[in-house]
């Protein structure tokens, strides 16, 4: 195990799992109508299993996953407010969660008295966020509201006002939870310039959030939890690409080809028989990697006639914004007419992250009449740990004179 000195926090084999009971009846009447019906106990969903890090201090360390990985229950976990079942977690230093951020606010109370009760719960005396208060209220941009009753807040301006106060601790460790899911553009450049100085200060910052471009702009290292395990303890670059694989709902990607029905015509003289994307990963819509290489395999059916009959196969890739980002063609290429299977290759993709369909179109070299136009006819997703920008990546050189 590593040396507590020299962590922040150290989890080590933790699990955690609930009991979920099986009578559902939600009052007396249910339950007396349910009585001959039901079915007493609980049964067991266990959430999280076998969690192992180390979060090193000063580090800005990030936690990612799908809805329902078990993000919430381990930060509830590190902050003290569950239990393991097994396995230990240890903290070294005071700590701070910005967890369901207002919890502790009473509505009844005025949005001022809310502040010098909060900040009570933080360890504050009366004096001391009497200094801060202005702060508090500036950051919040509720300057305003103060006399109003907390209850006739939105959700979005107690979450302000709480992280404002919330920021005011001095605690060693802070773990934060989608902290940046309110507020506008200015309010979010705030809480972004709050990271910044608390990571030159030292602090220990754990965030969760399922914005891929917060953790590559503030994590050192980032937990990937999927399905209750730790799946990856990686770079921040790599960490979404990691993420962006898991958000690819296999049971989703049918419907992408399917769902929006098929839009083919021609003369069918020359017909495409089957198309395929490499590399596979045995998914239906491959998963490709930014600059690895891509090669298309169209396979063609001809009738006896069209046999030796010179055609052009042409492409269209379609980004998940419906433009056509690329359109590449035979015209200038040596096909043989008798060929019943074509490749199309691509050294390094440089296509940016994301969904992409294909159409595939065979003419006649002649007249261009189509005798296959088959619109959509295979799609696949992109995914990076580069970061690349725009929509495609040219590849040039730069020189200086």
């Amino acid at each position: 195990m590593p040396v507590l000195d020299e962590a922040a926090i150290i989890v080590k084999d933790v699990s955690k799992t609930f009991k979920i009971p099986l009578d559902k009846a939600s009052g007396i009447k249910q339950a007396v109508i349910r009585s001959t019906k039901r079915t007493k106990g609980f049964r067991n969903f266990k959430v999280l299993e076998d969690i192992s890090f180390e979060v090193k201090k000063g580090e800005f360390f990030g936690i990612v996953g799908r809805n329902g990985s078990g993000k919430s229950t381990l930060l509830k976990l590190l902050a003290g407010i569950y239990v393991p079942d097994r396995g230990a977690i240890h903290v070294n230093g005071s700590l701070t969660p910005f967890i369901e951020l207002g919890v502790g606010f009473n509505p009844e109370l005025t949005a001022r008295e809310n502040v010098f009760l909060n900040g009570a719960l933080l360890g504050f005396n009366r004096h001391e966020v009497e200094l801060m208060y202005d702060e508090i209220v500036s950051f919040a941009e509720l300057e305003s509201f103060m006399a109003e009753k907390l209850k006739n807040f939105s959700s979005g301006m107690q979450v302000r006002l709480a992280f404002s106060i919330a920021i005011r601790s001095h605690s060693e460790i802070l773990i934060m939870d989608e902290v940046l899911a309110v507020g506008d553009a200015d309010f979010q450049k705030k809480c972004f310039a709050v990271f910044r100085e608390l990571k030159k200060e030292g602090r220990t910052i754990i965030l969760v959030t399922h914005d891929m471009g917060n953790v590559e702009r503030f994590c050192d290292r980032v937990l990937i939890i999927d399905k209750g395990e730790a799946a990856s303890i990686t770079t921040p670059a790599k960490a979404a690409a990691l993420y962006a694989r898991l958000n690819i709902d296999d049971s989703k990607q049918s419907a992408i080809n399917k769902g929006q029905g098929v839009v083919r015509w021609g003369t069918g003289g020359i017909r495409i028989k089957n198309l395929k994307i490499s590399p596979s990963d045995n998914k239906e819509i491959p998963i490709l990697d930014f600059q690895d290489p891509f090669e298309l395999t169209i396979e063609l059916e001809k009738e006896h006639r069209h046999k030796h009959t010179p055609f052009t196969v042409g492409l269209a890739f379609i980004n998940q914004d419906n433009i056509t980002v690329a359109g590449p063609n035979t015209l200038s290429s040596v096909i043989d007419p008798s060929s019943e299977s074509i490749k199309y290759r691509i050294d390094k993709l440089p296509l940016q992250p994301g969904d992409y369909s294909l159409t595939v179109a065979i003419y006649e070299k002649e007249s261009e009449e189509a005798f296959d136009f088959y619109d959509r006819a295979i799609s696949f997703h992109v995914i990076s740990d580069k970061a690349p920008q725009g929509l495609v990546t040219l590849g040039g050189t730069w020189s200086s004179e």
